[in-house]
């Protein structure tokens, strides 16, 4: 799992988005070095998941700024878990042609 670092700046995040960067710039080159070993690989962004730092009772952010983040996003709504892991679910099965892919997720927040 990468982030979306790669499509834009996140202030105040340089330690988070240079480890997600790595990520995604390997890819294609990890993937070609398993290939071989039969093992596929992708990277999948999943845009913002609520894994549970978005609820009111653990967010370190205030309930307003919060809810107005969410409200501009296309759906208006942030993602679950479930949502990338369809993906993931798919890559795993009739996805298997797909290789060495960074693969975006992310409801429409990146557009």
């Amino acid at each position: 799992m990468t982030s979306g670092q790669i499509h834009g700046a996140m202030r105040g995040e340089v330690a988070y988005a240079t480890s997600k960067a790595a990520l995604a710039g390997v890819t294609a080159t990890v993937a070609a070095e398993l290939l071989e070993l039969g093992i596929i690989l992708n990277t999948v962004n999943p845009g913002p998941v609520n894994t549970g730092y978005m609820d009111p009772e653990t967010t370190d952010r205030s309930l307003d700024e919060l809810d107005r983040y969410i409200q501009s996003t296309p759906f208006g709504r942030v993602g679950t878990p479930e949502d990338p892991a369809e993906l993931i679910g798919w890559l795993s099965s009739a996805g298997s042609w797909v290789v060495g892919q960074v693969l975006t997720t992310d409801g429409g927040f990146g557009l």
